[in-house]
């Protein structure tokens, strides 16, 4: 589900509220792919996500920040598909490439136009793992780097099967990727364990696509964090909450997110996507 390959520019940036990703607990990680284990993946199935640190080897991580470097710089002509900051619009061409890397806040199907960006969502022992929860060959459908500079902008509580024109019955799993340390201050991600198995949330156009914040506030003692070392990664129940908060520190995060389906995916029609996921579009109140 590609979307057109060209530059765009982020709305606005709108605070949220200061509790709104608070925690009580980590998700605990497994040590590398070999070791994880099928209580590992019944727990994957109760709770919608588990962690693996050790996922990807350091020079894996240092070739993948090196491809996205060398899209975000320009390098590649034929790749436009990133989105800056709205408020570089009418500065980008005068940006320098430090400039240019904090400006950026997503890149998208980019895997085509870097080979290195590729290796990292084919690495086999991910699609070992990915047909063990799936049941069935994993297809990567969707590619995009998340980028959250010093100051960078939340990503609200969201589902990710509301971006997605594919059947609510359609399986998919989420793999989020570390490129640098990720944790508590600098935007590392948020669950609600569990909460996949609650069916289909409203979604929302308020500071992007998202959960109404009502919905999800108050709920400090059951969210967990996902800090993760480089190399690490999270996988995760297209159902799940989740979200990001802001960028308090003077350090960047830069990760990669991957979607997998199988071969049975169905999809549809954006209009049949709204209809089920939209909230204002169904007369529901926020």
């Amino acid at each position: 589900m590609p979307v057109a390959n060209a530059i765009s520019f982020d709305t606005e940036v709108v605070q949220h509220a200061p509790d709104l990703y608070d925690y009580a607990a980590e998700v605990p990680t497994i040590d590398g792919f070999d070791s994880v284990t099928d209580d590992d993946l019944a727990r994957y199935q109760e709770q919608g996500v588990i962690a693996i640190r050790n996922a990807w080897t350091k020079e894996e991580v240092q070739s993948a920040l090196a491809g996205l470097d060398h899209l975000i710089a320009g390098n590649e002509p034929a790749f436009q598909n990133i989105q800056f900051r709205a408020d570089v619009r009418d500065r980008l061409e005068t940006l320098t490439f430090d400039e240019r890397l904090d400006a950026a806040r997503r890149l998208l199907y980019f895997t085509d136009y870097d080979a290195r960006l590729k290796a990292i969502a084919h690495k086999p022992q991910l699609l070992a793992l990915l047909e063990r929860l799936l049941g069935a060959p994993a297809r990567l459908f969707q590619d995009m780097a998340l980028i959250k500079p010093p100051q960078g902008r939340e990503k609200p509580w969201h589902q990710d099967h509301a971006y997605f024109e594919l059947t609510p019955q359609t399986r998919v799993v989420g793999v989020w990727i570390a490129l640098d340390p990720a944790g508590p201050e600098n935007g590392c991600m948020r669950f609600l364990p569990g909460w996949h198995r609650r069916g289909i949330f409203s979604h929302f156009q308020l500071r992007d696509l998202q959960i109404c914040d009502a919905e999800m506030e108050g709920l400090q003692l059951e969210r967990v964090a996902a800090p993760l070392p480089p190399g690490g990664c999270v996988l995760f129940d297209s159902y799940i909450p989740h979200g990001t908060p802001s960028n308090f520190t003077a350090s960047r995060r830069r990760a990669l997110q991957y979607h997998y389906f199988t071969e049975a995916a169905q999809p549809i029609t954006a209009a049949e996507r709204v209809a089920i996921w939209g909230g204002e579009e169904n007369g529901v109140a926020c």
